[in-house]
């Protein structure tokens, strides 16, 4: 029996939504992580942080790696703010080489690390994937108060945004067949909807309350949660 859980990663993991409303960022009392904890009795310490990349997480593990141990099992979640990137730089020169705030080959070692950090001190991990985002409102989303042609110039389409964040997806699933390390494709649970994007926030990137009880389903739905 499953009595505890604790989950590393960044806003998504943490419950993080945009109230429309009220025209902010906001914690959902019904995020994926309470309503797994609710619905199955389950204890989820969760250290999940707004803006966090693979190396920030690596970080607030540490904090934390002397107790993986004492949890059943030790969820990580990120790519998302690792493919994103500094949008102000690319709007201001759109011709000039620009790096993700993680590259992906360094945020495919430093995933790896981490992995291997939670198993050298006891824990047991289970990756997600990432949620998929809607191109369109994530890109009107980062163009407000910048020059939107010249990231548009710089991304040659709307839809590369959707592509990128997808290539940082796979990553997350290739690593953990790699590992031997079981995962949960939320992303899939989303794609198979046939509009996934009324299950997004306002911005295209954080799942709303629809989204966030598509994802408890798909844990519910592992037979080791």
């Amino acid at each position: 029996m499953i009595e505890n859980i604790c989950i590393f990663g960044d806003s998504v993991a943490k419950g993080v939504i945009f109230d429309s409303a009220k025209n902010k960022y906001r914690l959902l009392k019904e995020s994926f992580a309470n309503l797994v904890q609710h619905r199955q009795n389950i204890a989820i310490s969760n250290y999940a942080k707004f803006g966090c990349t693979i190396s920030m997480g690596n970080s607030i593990l540490g904090r934390h790696e002397a107790q993986l141990s004492t949890f059943d099992f030790t969820i990580l979640e990120f790519g998302g703010n690792d493919c994103d990137y500094n949008w102000e730089e690319i709007s201001n020169q759109p011709f000039k080489m620009h790096m993700a705030k993680t590259p992906i080959k360094q945020f495919r070692e430093e995933y790896i690390a981490l992995i291997e950090r939670v198993r050298k001190n006891g824990g047991i991990p289970i990756l997600l994937t990432l949620p998929p985002i809607d191109s369109i409102r994530y890109f009107q989303w980062i163009s407000k108060g910048l020059n939107g042609k010249n990231i548009l110039a710089y991304l040659g389409s709307v839809d590369a945004i959707h592509t990128w964040q997808g290539l940082y997806s796979t990553a997350v699933t290739e690593i953990a067949a790699a590992c031997k390390v079981s995962i949960i494709d939320i992303r899939s649970t989303f794609l198979e909807k046939q509009d996934y994007r009324e299950y997004l926030c306002e911005d295209g990137i954080h799942p709303n309350s629809k989204g966030h009880l598509l994802i408890s389903n798909a844990i519910d739905k592992k037979t080791f949660i």
